[in-house]
């Protein structure tokens, strides 16, 4: 592969990396924690969207369990979202590039 033609592959693939980012923060996702008391919701480019914490749990007045549960409902969406993410860029970029070390492709 010659130089020019490599270049031409590196710019496609920052052109379809730059719509998998668009992509990405379409896409939501889920993480909950005690059966759905706490969920939190985040676009697959880690972007939080939303938090619900049932109205139980706020009653009941644990400020400490309910931060255990938020945490857990956040890291949960977190590695749903890093999942998502490395899927559609594969799909985005698969078959453009040789494997680099590095380059995140």
């Amino acid at each position: 592969m010659d130089f020019g033609s490599m270049f031409g592959k590196i710019q496609e693939a920052q052109q379809k990396m730059e719509a998998v980012k668009a992509q990405l923060k379409t896409i939501h996702v889920q993480g909950d924690a005690e059966n759905k008391q706490v969920v939190a919701t985040f676009s697959a480019a880690k972007e939080m969207i939303n938090i619900q914490i049932a109205d139980e749990l706020i009653q009941e007045g644990d400020r400490e369990q309910i931060e255990d549960l938020v945490t857990i409902a956040v890291n949960r969406a977190l590695e749903k979202a890093d999942e998502v993410a490395e899927v559609e860029t594969k799909k985005a970029t698969d078959g453009l590039l040789p494997n680099i070390p590095g380059l995140g492709l």
